[in-house]
């Protein structure tokens, strides 16, 4: 009997001020990625979820909250969900705008492939495969529900498939919302598929963006 691991890309964030909030507390979702929770809870309602694990930041807790309301199973915290470790966090990143017009932050983008601007592309893909084996491990034969963030969503996938780390961030398959969803056959991985539940509250902005 095959075993799936979904994990979920958080809804849209309120964000006003359009800084790169990273690890930042008191970074909820907005009504819109409130409803792209809900639209994610309703694609899964047929499904045989055991578990629902999320990232300790409220954005992705707020997101697991419909899943694991629908299923009748607690929100686990796992920290190794988290977001990326950034040394931009809390400014703004923009092409043209904010921190990286500064000479003075030149110093950390030595480094694309690293990289040096954040936590290592490597400890990201360890991490987050450790969370889907213990979320495989845990419940043979049926399915969990892991909610984090984009950049390790995208690096958990690349690993699974033997891809380089590094990429360009404008290539990443992993829109608000979206589900990257990992199959085995006992211990071994034989698929990942990529679904867009939300695909209809999202704006060509966010198809085209890419964020935290």
């Amino acid at each position: 009997m095959d075993t799936v691991v979904h994990v979920l890309r958080h809804g849209e964030v309120h964000n006003p001020t359009k800084v790169l909030y990273g690890r930042l507390p008191d970074f909820h979702l907005s009504e819109r990625g409130q409803a792209m929770a809900a639209r994610v809870a309703d694609y899964l309602s047929g499904h045989d979820i055991a578990a629902v694990v999320a990232s300790p930041l409220e954005r992705a807790q707020e997101t697991a909250g419909p899943i694991a309301s629908a299923h009748q199973v607690p929100i686990g915290v796992d920290d190794r969900l988290i977001e990326a470790g950034n040394v931009f966090e809390g400014q703004r990143v923009s092409v043209g705008d904010g921190v990286l017009r500064r000479p003075s932050a030149w110093r950390h983008l030595y480094d694309p492939f690293t990289p040096s601007w954040g936590e290592p592309y490597n400890e990201i893909a360890r991490r987050m495969r450790d969370a889907v084996v213990s979320a495989r491990d845990t419940h043979r034969g049926r399915e969990s529900v892991l909610v984090s963030h984009q950049l390790p969503v995208w690096i958990a996938r690349l690993s699974a498939e033997s891809r380089r780390l590094w990429h360009n961030p404008q290539y990443r398959q992993c829109a608000l919302a979206s589900l990257t969803t990992f199959t085995f056959d006992d211990t071994r991985l034989v698929a990942i598929s990529y679904t867009e539940p939300a695909r209809d509250l999202l704006t060509a902005d966010d198809l085209t963006a890419r964020g935290a």
